[in-house]
Parts: structure tokens; C-alpha cells; sequence
């Protein structure tokens, strides 16, 4: 159980470091993902239109 806390703490600080160091990729970065978690639900609803 501590390597999975461990695990975490590291992942925490990589993020903050990141952010901290390249705020423009940073954000770069999220809108990406928020770009292609929106385009996946849009994905998911024509699908399930298509069935309906």
C-alpha cells in the first residue's frame, strides 16, 4: 500500500512541477483532453441516436 501512496505524492508533484514550469503546455494540455472528452460523449450520442 505505501508504493501507491508513494505513487501518488509523485504524480502530484510531476503535475505541479509541470504546471509550475510550462503553465502554456499546461493548459495546452487540458484543453486537449477536455477537446477529446467532448468529442467522445459526441461520438456516444450520435451512436446511441442512431440506435434509437
Amino acid at each position: 500500500m505505501p508504493a501507491k501512496k508513494y505513487a501518488t505524492w509523485v504524480a502530484v508533484a510531476f503535475v505541479a512541477f509541470y504546471v509550475i514550469n510550462q503553465p502554456d503546455g499546461a493548459a495546452q494540455s487540458v484543453e486537449n483532453v477536455a477537446g477529446g472528452l467532448a468529442s467522445a460523449a459526441g461520438s456516444l450520442a450520435t451512436f446511441v441516436n442512431a440506435l434509437a
